[in-house]
């Protein structure tokens, strides 16, 4: 077997519900390549690890801190492209060779388009705004590739942010390169929808964005974002 040149790093605290089935989809797609590998870092105390121990996949331990722990996982990684993804999102059929075809073709860092796993026309539209480049369109569901070239670059994640270090980092990698939209869409979960109300949560995460372009401290923003989500 070659050596991976797609390192696929997806951060778990506690999805015991979701990664059995999100490995599985991305197993589906990459189990007969030898240039990908999946490294699952963990956090929290649920099943999450003995579930994917089940799977050909690297589980390594971290501590808390989705910015944490995608660092973690990419000083583990072998490929000379990481893609980060988180673990409740599925990725296209093609992604991998939409990433590896974008990096061959110059592209150093970018991301997919998003689709919700909710037929609502309010979803939908949600989904339908990721493919203008504005930072309020952006997030980590919708995942993200960079060469690690330009991550070991920039520095990685912040691992001082406790919210937004998906934008913070696109802020970063803006600087040195041109961030792509790709055309095909990743599917994520909406239940974080339907446990908090499709237009409430929309709105505290439009609030997180102008706390965040306003300067607000990682701590009232988490604060809000704890005192505002079930």
């Amino acid at each position: 077997m070659g050596q991976p040149e797609l390192s696929i790093v997806i951060p778990a605290w506690n999805e015991e519900a979701c990664i059995g089935r999100t490995l599985e989809s991305i197993l589906a797609i990459t189990g007969m390549r030898s240039d990908t590998e999946i490294i699952l870092s963990v956090s929290g105390d649920d099943r999450t690890a003995d579930i994917a121990a089940g799977f050909p996949v690297t589980v390594c331990r971290s501590e808390k801190g989705r910015a944490i722990q995608m660092n973690t996982g990419a000083s583990l990684a072998s490929g000379s492209i990481l893609y980060f993804l988180h673990a409740d999102t599925i990725p296209p059929p093609s992604f991998c060779d939409d990433i590896l075809d974008a990096v061959h073709q110059g592209r150093q860092a970018g991301c997919f388009q998003m689709n919700f796993d909710d037929p609502h026309w309010i979803m939908q539209l949600f989904g339908w705004f990721t493919q203008f480049p504005l930072p309020i369109c952006r997030g980590g569901d919708q995942s993200l590739f960079i060469t690690r070239e330009l991550f070991t670059q920039i520095g990685g994640f912040n691992q001082s942010l406790q919210v937004m270090e998906d934008i913070e980092i696109i802020e970063r990698i803006q600087r040195q390169a041109v961030f792509h939209i790709l055309d095909n869409r990743v599917t994520t979960s909406s239940r974080k929808y339907h446990d908090n109300g499709i237009l409430k949560l929309q709105a505290v995460f439009g609030t997180i964005h102008l706390m965040y372009a306003l300067g607000c401290s990682q701590e009232d923003i988490r604060e809000f974002y704890r005192n505002s989500v079930v």
